[in-house]
Parts: C-alpha cells; sequence; structure tokens
C-alpha cells in the first residue's frame, strides 16, 4: 500500500495481530511530487510500533527506505505509526511525502541461497520447515480468533442476562405503580362518595 504524508506528520495503522507472531515491514519514503530529486539525504521516517495497552514495542529511525521487524507478546491491535523526520531547516518543510509500505506477518522469505542449492534434500528440508512455520502460523491465528470469539460471547451472555433482568424489574414496578394507582383511584373515590 502506499499514502501521503506531510513532512514532520504521523500516521498510524491498526493491525490485528497474533502473539508471538513474527512481523516484517518493508517502507520506501519519497516525495509526492515525482519532479522532485531523487536524492533526498535529508529524508527519514520513524517507526514506532505500540502493542495494545499502548507499551512501546519498538521506536527506531531510518532513512528514506527500510525494513523493521518485531514480534508482539500479546494479541491484539498494535498501532504501526509512521513519521516523516526531517534534517533540512523548518521554515523548508511542508512538503508532500509518499509511503511505500509492506507489512507481512508471519515467515515469508525463502532464502534464495537454498532455492539454488544443488542438493534437493536440503532444499526440500528447507522448503518442509517453512511449511511448518506457516501452519504455526495459522494455528496461532485460530486460537487467536477464538480467543476473540470466546470474549465477545461472554460479554453478548452478559449483556442478554442484564437486559433479562433489566426487563424484569421495569415489569415489577410497572405493576406497582399500576396497583398503587388503582387503590389511590378506589381510596378517592370511596372519599369523594362516587362509590
Amino acid at each position: 500500500m502506499f499514502f501521503d504524508l506531510g513532512e514532520e506528520e504521523e500516521k498510524c495503522i491498526i493491525e490485528e495481530i497474533p502473539e508471538d507472531t513474527l512481523v516484517t515491514g518493508y517502507f520506501l519514503l519519497e516525495y509526492w511530487d515525482s519532479n522532485k530529486a531523487k536524492n533526498s539525504p535529508h529524508l527519514g521516517l520513524t517507526v514506532t510500533i505500540r502493542d495494545p495497552n499502548y507499551q512501546v514495542l519498538m521506536l527506531k529511525r531510518f532513512g528514506k527506505q527500510g525494513k523493521f521487524i518485531f514480534t508482539p507478546h500479546l494479541s491484539g491491535q498494535h498501532f504501526l505509526c509512521l513519521q516523516s523526520n526531517n534534517t533540512r531547516f523548518s521554515v523548508f518543510t511542508g512538503e508532500r511525502l509518499r509511503i511505500h509500505l509492506d507489512v507481512q506477518m508471519g515467515e515469508h522469505s525463502i532464502d534464495p541461497s537454498v532455492t539454488k542449492a544443488k542438493d534437493t534434500v536440503k532444499s526440500m528440508e528447507y522448503s518442509l520447515q517453512h511449511l511448518i512455520d506457516q501452519v504455526h502460523y495459522i494455528i496461532r491465528q485460530q486460537e487467536f480468533q477464538r480467543n476473540r470469539e470466546e470474549t465477545f460471547r461472554a460479554i453478548g451472555e452478559e449483556t442478554n442476562g442484564s437486559v433479562l433482568w433489566w426487563a424484569i424489574v421495569q415489569t415489577v414496578i410497572l405493576f406497582f405503580v399500576g396497583f398503587w394507582q388503582m387503590k389511590r383511584l378506589k381510596d378517592f373515590f370511596i372519599e369523594k362518595k362516587l362509590v
């Protein structure tokens, strides 16, 4: 994906990430206007990763392109915040920038030297290990979704129980007020000798 960003501006992306999942991000920062100089040594990017408790997992400055890797220890929404940093004098800032971002979760890369190896057993072993890692990643994703479903189900059942008790309390109050009104009306009619 790519998106625009002002100089010295921060934008955050929210990603649902299960615990103990390797997350790799690649980015390229360039001017939005392609006519600008390709050689821009003053451009850079600060990457901040926060976990669901807003604790900083990673805070690192990069050049105009780079790669970041982290492994979260909590499941949930993680915040990937990108902020351009600039070494130019602040009067000259204000340009629009384009960030190309690729975020991958789990083990995705296959070493090209292994695929070119002449020993097919080693190549097959590496491919098998890659598949096993993918299966573990899928299992962690399923466990994460299962835990979320259980949490939402518990919240739904608790809400349903609260609504049921609220309806019972309202019904009791309605009967009590109705009985009280009938008694007061009967007493009023008896007092005025209409009955």
